[in-house]
């Protein structure tokens, strides 16, 4: 999976300043040990040196080294017994003086061979909710504070159902599209609505939980994104387009792009290039795409090109947003 450079960094700097924290512990606490206790430092140094003992018996004897081995071995076990009854007396825990990995899988490297370890991907996710959080509110926005109360129980015209039954029904979609990510039998989403029903609500919601889930999630407005395909393409400025084509990079190889507010842009020759490099892009290479739109699917399809609209018809499957503007109900209660 794609992690954002910066997610990366950003994690890989917390693992090792939490591994700096914990040696420094343990060093501080080594040394208060040893002042009460002297007879454990000269435990540590005997057994540090039996281990070399073990190192120069194997390089100087070679496979006739059996008793001489054993005999340091069994030198070895009997310090350590002695050791751990003397930090039983001082009521101290081994691991604490001796810096052990918080995490045993991985050695507080963050990598099995070429995987990555569990706890780095914890951290890469942490880092990567901060990083959504700065575009979307992702303080109080979860499934289980979604609220369908605000949602009429009255048959809407033309729908054949009411706000409410229909949310419900999209809920449940987006629930379990982000519970099952990558298991479920939708891979696209197209959130069709007016503004203040709730997209960019649940947008969130399967943002957060995607990536809690240990996927990387890139969450961008569609203007935002267009205007990184225009500056990697036309920008002169090195490091600018450097950031341009990183940006769109992650566009590209995230595990789940959301796209926000497609048809508020200014739709151009350039637009309707990117948006295509974008769609098409991602369904070759298999990887998951929410879009929200105040467009209907028809809508989107006359003002795309033909090749989009085959696409979006074709690989989406479109939630119905409708009812009353849910902003505006909330407003009227203050």
């Amino acid at each position: 999976m794609g992690y954002d450079p910066n997610v990366m960094r950003r994690a890989t700097a917390r693992l090792e300043e939490e591994r700096r924290l914990r040696n420094e512990r343990a060093g501080r606490l080594r040394r208060e040990a040893y002042a009460r206790q002297p007879r454990l430092a000269q435990l540590d140094r005997s057994l540090q040196g039996t281990m070399a003992e073990l190192v120069a018996a194997s390089l100087r004897h070679g496979g006739n080294a059996n008793e001489t081995v054993q005999e340091i071995r069994e030198r070895n076990l009997a310090l350590q017994r002695e050791r751990e009854e003397l930090l039983r007396e001082m009521k101290l825990d081994p691991g604490q003086l001796d810096a052990a990995p918080a995490c045993p899988l991985c050695g507080d490297t963050g990598w099995r061979g070429t995987s990555m370890c569990q706890c780095l991907r914890e951290l890469c996710s942490q880092e990567q909710i901060k990083e959504l959080s700065k575009l979307l509110d992702l303080g109080e926005q979860s499934f289980d504070s979604f609220n369908l109360d605000y949602y009429s129980q009255t048959q809407w015209p033309g729908r054949g159902a009411s706000p409410r039954e229909n949310m419900e029904l999209v809920y449940e979609v987006c629930l379990n599209y982000a519970q099952k990510f990558g298991r479920f039998s939708m891979k696209n989403l197209f959130l069709s609505g007016a503004p203040g029903l709730g997209k960019t609500f649940l947008s969130a919601c399967i943002a957060r939980t995607v990536s809690e889930n240990g996927h990387s999630v890139v969450y961008d407005t569609a203007g935002n994104i267009f205007a990184q395909f225009e500056t990697r393409k036309f920008q002169r400025d090195q490091i600018d387009a450097q950031e341009a084509r990183d940006e769109t990079r992650r566009y590209l190889s995230c595990d789940l792009l959301i796209l926000d507010d497609l048809g508020s842009e200014l739709t151009t020759q350039f637009v309707q290039s990117a948006l295509y490099e974008l769609i098409n892009t991602r369904l070759v290479a298999g990887k998951h795409t929410v879009i929200s739109s105040n467009l209907t699917m028809e809508e989107a399809a006359r003002r795309y090109s033909p090749q989009i609209a085959s696409r979006l018809e074709g690989e989406y499957h479109v939630l119905h947003f409708f009812g009353d503007d849910i902003r505006l109900l909330k407003k009227r209660q203050l």
